[in-house]
């Protein structure tokens, strides 16, 4: 009798055979010819339990572009491999031609042009269609999404996330999890989970007081049964929230990876029958590989966080890794085979959702024209023009990220800029108007302050290397940031590969080319600060003003930063 990981591995083998992509047929229609809603919801079902996924929307109601990373690096033995491989080497390995959809939205090479072509991705009402088809097909199918949810844009902060929620529960999911919706605080967490009609699940979430699971708002899991089998979900919200977060947003919480109660919990759902034991996580791509590896039992990671956008499952110790990208760009759908308690066969498919192609639901149309109709009238405005592609995605500086650092050293008259490595907000192609909404897409938060600070040449060597050490430390359970900080003003040389403390050099102050002194201070503006009561205008004013001097943006390549891999 096969084993069930040889099975699952001759049946990922199979699927590479009939479709390397992992995309479907419309992954080989040309740049050339028409895609059709058919061809994007074109799905050979199987089995007894299906799963939809959702992840990392970040506040996106409507259509937009949104850039995969050019760079995407990845540290100890995940160097080189999925998802950290990107362009052209991306390509190669899933077998993706040149100029197809699956190029443009995959990859970054050629965006602008392919843009073109293919058009705005994501919009809750074509993410609703999605979800519809799949439904009609398999009409017990779960819908979970893995969180990063009520965050990300003007109307959702002005809401304070009840767009997103009213949204979202038109789309009926049955399990959520957290990560950006804490920074709404706490207070505003608690009011609107109990508002939901699903499920907020957290098994890593716990009272910080007691240290005991908070299980009065975020229980653990959730045991649903499907096609007659009964299916344990877990809900993992980002460990790390209190580090990368602030945490006097969220104090009576804490967080953590919790290995050790994630296998108990796990074995629990086992001797209760479950058959099926999903994984809701917003971990990251590589630290679900890590418990993928070390916490048997668990069949499907839906794996958040990183916004990585994968083809086909990873296989880690007879478990399944599923990553669904982010802002409403693809919905993934997995079917499973599931008999005498194993996953027997699998089929899945990363949908992309192409704007122009598929349909819009028009009862969530209507609900989202609803919800952003008091704020038409400000987020339409005009403040300028952009020449250039605007994108914030990869580990180190992407477009937005400069322009928002020149912001904050004209605007706030400092000599260096930093900008925290977020991944989200949409892209921009050159000959866009940027409206209000546009810059609060890659702007909105709670603690948006621009700060002006001093700061000496040795505590900026120290807040580099340690934002490195929580990108490319070798161990991802030691992985706790973003990606890179983005920095204006300042030039540096980056050594991945070396440890704390080696990593970051040749740091030099872009104004005089002269090197960073250990013992100078410098004028500092930033935002995005952990501090309690951090002073200064909000990120969206500082922008804004900029780009309303400025007319037209024109972003002259920076290469500041000299990466040794």
């Amino acid at each position: 009798m096969i084993s069930r990981r040889e099975f699952l591995q001759v049946g990922l083998a199979a699927s590479a055979i009939l479709g390397a992509s992992g995309l479907g047929n419309w992954a080989r229609v040309s740049a050339q010819q028409s895609l059709t809603q058919n061809q994007l919801l074109q799905f050979d079902t199987l089995g007894n339990v299906s799963l939809i996924h959702v992840t990392d929307i970040h506040a996106q109601l409507k259509p937009l572009y949104f850039r995969e990373p050019s760079v995407n690096l990845g540290s100890g033995t995940n160097r080189d491999s999925v998802p950290h491989l990107s362009g052209s080497a991306l390509r190669r390995f899933y077998g993706i031609r040149d100029g197809s959809p699956s190029h443009y939205v995959l990859t970054a090479d050629d965006f602008s042009a392919l843009a073109q072509t293919y058009g705005r991705v994501g919009g809750l009402d074509r993410v609703a269609t999605v979800i519809n088809a799949i439904r009609e097909d398999q009409p017990e199918a779960l819908l979970l999404d893995g969180g990063d949810t009520w965050h990300g844009s003007y109307t959702c902060y002005h809401t304070e996330g009840a767009d997103m929620v009213r949204v979202m529960n038109a789309l009926r999911p049955d399990a959520m999890t957290l990560h950006w919706e804490f920074t709404l605080g706490s207070e505003r967490v608690r009011e609107l989970v109990e508002s939901l009609p699903f499920v907020a699940l957290g098994q890593n979430i716990f009272d910080q007081e007691w240290d005991e699971p908070a299980l009065d708002l975020f229980p653990p899991y959730k045991v649903f049964e499907r096609g007659g089998v009964r299916i344990g979900v877990i809900g993992q919200a980002f460990p790390y929230l209190p580090i990368a977060n602030p945490r006097w947003m969220f104090p009576e919480f804490s967080f953590g990876i919790r290995q050790e109660n994630m296998a108990a919990t796990v074995e629990e759902l086992r001797l209760s029958g479950v058959e099926c034991v999903v994984l809701l996580s917003h971990n990251g791509f590589d630290v679900d590989k890590k418990i993928a590896q070390t916490v048997s039992g668990i069949d499907v990671i839906l794996s958040g966080h990183t916004h990585d956008a994968l083809p086909e499952p990873v296989i880690i110790e007879n478990t399944l890794i599923i990553a669904s990208g982010s802002n409403g760009k693809f919905v993934s759908r997995l079917d499973l085979d599931v008999r005498d308690g194993q996953v027997r066969d699998f089929h899945h498919r990363l949908i992309p959702v192409f704007a122009d192609v598929l349909a819009p639901d028009p009862t969530v149309a209507a609900l989202i024209e609803s919800e952003r109709a008091p704020f038409v009238k400000e987020i339409s405005e005009i403040i300028g023009i952009t020449e250039s592609l605007l994108y914030r995605r990869g580990n180190f500086n992407g477009t937005w990220d400069d322009l928002i650092c020149d912001a904050l050293i004209a605007q706030r008259d400092a000599e260096i800029a930093l900008s925290p490595g977020v991944r989200w907000g949409p892209s921009m192609l050159p000959g866009q108007a940027i409206t209000r909404e546009d810059i609060w897409g890659v702007t909105a938060m709670t603690y948006g302050q621009a700060y002006r600070t001093v700061m000496s040449g040795a505590f900026l060597k120290v807040l580099l290397e340690d934002v490195a050490d929580n990108i490319f430390h070798p161990d991802p359970f030691f992985q706790q940031g973003g990606d890179m900080v983005r920095t204006g003003g300042l030039g540096y040389r980056i050594e991945v590969r070396k440890g704390y403390g080696e990593r970051i050099s040749n740091m030099t102050l872009l104004s005089s080319g002269e090197p960073i002194d250990p013992s100078r201070d410098y004028v500092v503006a930033g935002w995005a600060s952990v501090n309690e009561g951090t002073e200064g205008p909000m990120i969206w004013d500082v922008l804004e003003k900029h780009i309303a001097i400025l007319g037209t943006v024109r972003l002259e390549p920076k290469p500041s930063i000299d990466v040794i891999i």
